[in-house]
């Protein structure tokens, strides 16, 4: 059965790797590569999976390093854009797949955006969610560059989540394990954005943690049991390693889009403008598929959705 999720662990750029998959092996209409954000999981990707399983696609979903059950190293420098990016491309060829559609979110979105800046033939067609593409964050581009930490740590001051993430052992207090289910549902319910996002301490209205439609108590104990085992350290690396992914897509790494950028946008969505980008997002891919991407987002929580259609020439 196409909607039947297969689970498998494989051996990946050096580590261990969970890997979720749905759809036909043999014959697909294409392959999609689901890139999970922060604090999640494969499982974020469960119904959109199903959905493209039935008409016909491969759907791959891994836990990215650190998270789930993929490898955890303990050193921060092993969670840079390089590393990510390298394991999924590993994982590609362990699965013997040239060219995939990739679908990213929250972190997923930006490990999107490098995949497809270090390896573009990798790439069929790209949908980001929540993250748009923002050169002047993501590479260090000339002798006025401003590191991203330095530019978040003055543009929204020194408590925005991710300048307070930068020391290791601080971000921890905050997010320890034994609290991962109730942090999590914090997270993932419109309290997040005037609570972690610019203060220590979360927001513990119990009115602004009322579930939204889409999110079950059975969900939130799936995302909490798999975080109570792991902790937070590894995804909270990933913000630890801003400023040297900028350094690292430096040099000879300046993008060249093929066609002009749009978006989609549902309702209750955060403003995306920010340094170095555009308010909306499009990049690669068949309209066919984009169709797709709009049927199943129809049914998510309101957020950005970038894809790109290539120009005809």
């Amino acid at each position: 059965m196409e909607g039947v999720v297969r689970h498998h662990t494989m051996e990946a750029n050096g580590i261990s790797m969970h890997v979720a998959e749905t759809g036909p092996e043999v014959d697909a209409k294409g392959t999609v590569l689901f890139v999970h954000g922060f604090p999640e999981l494969w499982y974020s990707w469960r119904h959109q999976m199903e959905h493209l399983a039935v008409r016909g696609y491969r759907c791959v979903a891994p836990d990215l390093r650190g998270y789930g059950g993929t490898s955890a190293p303990p050193d921060v420098a092993s969670y840079t854009a390089f590393h990510i990016v390298g394991d999924l491309v590993a994982l590609l060829d362990a699965l013997s797949l040239a060219k995939v559609f990739v679908v990213g979110h929250d972190w997923g979105a930006l490990i999107a955006w490098y995949l497809c800046v270090f390896r573009p033939e990798r790439v069929t067609a790209l949908v980001n969610t929540s993250v748009t593409f923002m050169r002047s964050i993501m590479i260090r581009m000339g002798p006025g560059f401003v590191k991203p930490t330095d530019y978040f740590n003055s543009t929204y001051g020194p408590k925005f989540y991710m300048c307070r993430f930068q020391v290791p052992g601080v971000a921890e207090q905050q997010f320890m394990a034994a609290n991962a289910k109730h942090l999590l549902k914090q997270v993932l319910c419109p309290c997040f954005s005037h609570g972690v996002a610019c203060e220590e301490n979360m927001d513990d209205d119990p009115s602004s943690m009322t579930l939204p439609s889409w999110l079950t108590e059975a969900d939130v104990d799936y995302f909490g049991a798999s975080f109570e085992k792991t902790g937070f350290t590894g995804a909270i690396n990933y913000y630890r390693n801003l400023d040297r992914n900028c350094e690292l897509a430096a040099p000879g790494r300046t993008p060249r889009w093929r066609c002009q950028p749009s978006s989609l946008r549902g309702p209750g969505t955060l403003p995306t403008t920010s340094q170095g980008s555009r308010t909306t997002c499009t990049m690669g891919g068949s309209r066919r598929m984009c169709r797709c991407w709009r049927s199943w987002w129809s049914s998510l929580a309101p957020a950005t959705l970038c894809s790109r259609r290539r120009r005809r020439r």
